[in-house]
C-alpha cells in the first residue's frame, strides 16, 4: 500500500520540489530551516482518530463499549457503522475507492476486513476539536510512531486527491500545504496561515501535541484536513496516547466507559469545551431544510448537543418505525450525521450555556 503511494510521490518528486523551493524563496525561508520544520513534523505530528463513542454497533453495544472490551480501533469494514459514506462492504463504494487508491491490495484472496486502513487525520494544528471533527465527536491521539506506517493524501480521499504520499515521500502533501498558506492564507482550517507562520508553528509549538483543550476554541474544521490512512492494526494500549472527549457525556455511562478506557490502556483523558446549539439558531441553508425540525425532534430543553443526537441514533436503530415519517432508515441516519456537522460549525462551547 505504501509502496503504491511511495512510487506515485518519487514520480512527481521535481515537481514538488520546484513548488516547494519556489515558495520558500518567495517567503523568504531558507531551505536549512524548511528541512528543520518538517523533520519536527515527522518527530511529533500525531494522527488523531475521531469517533462517536455512543454509536451502536450490529450487537447493539456502544462503540465504547467495544473499545473498552477489544483494545483495538477497528475499521468501519468491520464495525458495519461510518461517521462518513456507509458503504463499506465488498464492492460498495468505499470498496471500490480502496480498490482504486491502494491498487486493489485489499481485495487479495486471503486478505481479511481487519487488514483494512484505518481514516484519520494529522493533527497537525492542534485544534482542541481534533483535525477532522465531521467524523466524531471524540478523538484519539496516536503516537507519533504509527504516522510512519500511514499513507497520506492532502485533503479526503474519497475525492481522490492528486497529491499523495508517505512520511518517507512527502514531498507532494508538503508542497500542497505550502502552495495553499501562499496563495491563500489559510490551509487545514486555519486562518491566517502563511508559509512563514507554517515553519515557526512546526518548530516551535507541535511538540505540545495538544493546546489547553478545555480552555481553547474549537477550530470547526469540516473539510480541509491531511488524510491519514493507517495501516495494520491500531492497539489502544501500544498506538493510543490521549483520547480528547466531548463534555456531552460527562457523568454519563458513556462517560464513565470512556474513563474506564483511558484506566484501563493507559490513555490520557482530555475533553474539549464541547458544542450546544438551540433548536431557534439552527440554520435551514446547511446541510438542507430539514435541519431545524430534526433538531427540535431530538432537542432537550431546547437545545442538541453530541449526547442528545447519540440518542436519537441509538433510538432509531431500536425503533425505526417511529421515524418513518422521516423517511428511511438509511435517510434518518443521513440526516442526524448532517446535523452533527451543523452542531459543530454553529454550536456554542457548552460552558456557555451553564
Amino acid at each position: 500500500m505504501g509502496l503504491s503511494f511511495s512510487k506515485f510521490a518519487r514520480n512527481h518528486r521535481k515537481e514538488a520540489h520546484s513548488t516547494i523551493n519556489h515558495i520558500l524563496n518567495m517567503s523568504n525561508i531558507s531551505s536549512h530551516l524548511f528541512e528543520k520544520a518538517v523533520i519536527h513534523l515527522k518527530t511529533n505530528a500525531r494522527i488523531g482518530l475521531h469517533f462517536h463513542p455512543d454509536r451502536p454497533i450490529p450487537n447493539m453495544n456502544s462503540v465504547a463499549e467495544a473499545l473498552f472490551e477489544q483494545g483495538e480501533y477497528k475499521s468501519q469494514f468491520e464495525t458495519l457503522i461510518s461517521n462518513g459514506s456507509v458503504s463499506a462492504y465488498t464492492g460498495g463504494a468505499r470498496d471500490l475507492w480502496e480498490k482504486k487508491l491502494f491498487g486493489g491490495a485489499y481485495q487479495q484472496e486471503g486478505t481479511s476486513m481487519s487488514e483494512r486502513p484505518k481514516y484519520g487525520a494529522l493533527n497537525l494544528m492542534l485544534h482542541p476539536d481534533g483535525p477532522s471533527p465531521r467524523f466524531g465527536s471524540c478523538y484519539f491521539l496516536l503516537s507519533p510512531s504509527v504516522s510512519y506506517r500511514s499513507t497520506y493524501t492532502y485533503l479526503d480521499s474519497h475525492q481522490d486527491p492528486g497529491e499523495k504520499g508517505t512520511y518517507e515521500e512527502f514531498d507532494m502533501i508538503l508542497a500542497a500545504l505550502l502552495e495553499e498558506t501562499f496563495t491563500r492564507d489559510f490551509a487545514i482550517g486555519e486562518k491566517n496561515l502563511t508559509p512563514t507562520n507554517l515553519i515557526n508553528h512546526l518548530l516551535y509549538n507541535l511538540k505540545k501535541s495538544i493546546k489547553d483543550t478545555s480552555n481553547s476554541e474549537a477550530n470547526r474544521n469540516l473539510n480541509h484536513y491531511i488524510e491519514a490512512q493507517i495501516h495494520g492494526p491500531v492497539s489502544l494500549r501500544e498506538d493510543v496516547e490521549v483520547l480528547v472527549a466531548d463534555p456531552s457525556f460527562r457523568r454519563t455511562n458513556v462517560g464513565k466507559i470512556l474513563e474506564q478506557i483511558c484506566q484501563k490502556y493507559s490513555i490520557d483523558l482530555e475533553w474539549h469545551k464541547g458544542f450546544m446549539l438551540k433548536v431557534d439558531s439552527v440554520p435551514s441553508d446547511f446541510k438542507g431544510p430539514s435541519m431545524p425540525s430534526l433538531a427540535d425532534r431530538i432537542a432537550k430543553n431546547g437545545t442538541i448537543d453530541a449526547y442528545q443526537i447519540g440518542l436519537a441514533v441509538m433510538n432509531l436503530k431500536r425503533n425505526p418505525d417511529s421515524w418513518s415519517d422521516r423517511g428511511t432508515y438509511e435517510e434518518v441516519l443521513q440526516e442526524l450525521k448532517l446535523l452533527w456537522h451543523v452542531l459543530v460549525r454553529y454550536g456554542n462551547p457548552v460552558n456557555q450555556f451553564k
